[in-house]
């Protein structure tokens, strides 16, 4: 009984000290594994500046962009790699060379075949790279300039490109490689999909909004108004609530699906670059990159929960849970 009783009492401990949460440390060139309670456990070193992460469709594999570049305004040749990093090892074991393609960013995961669709943006492009094969299997034109983000629509025939330097979304039709461009206004960025597949929502940075696309429709049928510098975002689990990053704004903000309209916005103690929800959506995590900060925000609290620090010059952009 003494036995259990010490057992059970390390229990918190123990929980404690298990890895949780994956941190994209973009100034560190590392992905980093983290406890609940914001312990840094370990990390994989990868490409130079890594942006973006993404899980394979089992969830065994990690890919990350390797952008070489720290901001999208910079100048520069960049990387050319995506890395694989295996989530039980938590170690890199495979690059992905992109040939002559620079800079790569926002990706996607098609989880029917298991391959990736994968901004570039010197020289401006979208990509399908097979990550068995390693190797860019065909190269989209997306028809407009900086492509940024990428998401799937629900049957994965269509990628919607957010081409942050010509203010659209680039509908690219992957079979044919046709595109139609959709203008949504100034330095568009992340989105999100309904569970139906019918709307995406596709936060559009320098006009603090939220564009509103039909997907049958190809077109912006609506506008959310926002706090400034909205970069990513999700939906509730209910899809009742859009919930995004405010960058320029410090803070985040939280919008009524049913009457576009944002309903609440909270202050971080700094700029978030990134926002991902938890699995079970109740909890947002969003990297505060120049203040090597990591925010847990309560959902339906609509408060911080707890702040996170990183390593200082670290620089965590997404941080996303482990399954």
């Amino acid at each position: 009984m003494r036995f259990l009783i010490l057992s059970l009492g390390l229990l918190p401990f123990l929980v404690a000290q298990g890895p949780a949460l994956v941190v994209v440390e973009k100034k560190a060139s590392a992905v980093a594994f983290y406890s609940s309670d914001g312990k840094r456990l370990s990390d994989a070193k990868v490409g130079k500046t890594p942006h973006e992460i993404v899980y394979s469709p089992d969830r065994r594999l990690l890919y990350v962009s390797n952008n070489g570049i720290l901001w999208m305004t910079e100048t520069g040749a960049g990387g050319n790699t995506i890395s694989i990093i295996d989530v039980a090892s938590r170690k890199q074991n495979g690059v992905i060379d992109l040939g002559p393609n620079h800079r790569p960013h926002g990706m996607d995961v098609d989880p029917k075949t298991g391959n990736i669709l994968v901004t570039v943006e010197n020289p401006y492009g979208l990509l399908l790279v097979d990550p068995k094969a390693r190797k860019v299997i065909r190269r989209y034109d997306t028809k407009g300039q900086k492509p940024h983000m990428v998401l799937l629509d629900k049957d994965a025939r269509f990628a919607y490109v957010s081409n942050s330097g010509s203010g659209d979304a680039g509908v690219l039709n992957l079979a044919t490689g046709a595109v139609r461009n959709i203008p949504v206004g100034r330095n568009p960025q992340g989105a999100v999909r309904s569970k139906d597949g019918t709307r995406i929502y596709l936060t559009v940075e320098i006009d603090k909004s939220i564009a509103v696309l039909d997907t049958a429709k190809q077109a912006l049928i609506g506008k959310i108004k926002t706090g400034d510098g909205p970069g990513r975002v999700a939906l509730t689990p209910d899809e009742k609530t859009l919930v995004y990053n405010l960058q320029a704004g410090a803070g985040m903000g939280f919008a009524d699906v049913a009457s576009l309209k944002q309903t609440a916005e909270i202050r971080l103690p700094g700029k978030p670059l990134s926002m991902n929800l938890s699995k079970d959506g109740g909890k947002a995590y969003l990297g505060l990159q120049d203040s090597d900060k990591i925010a847990v925000v309560s959902i339906p609290q609509r408060k911080i929960l707890r702040i996170i620090d990183t390593p200082k010059d670290s620089g965590p952009d997404p941080v996303i849970e482990l399954p």
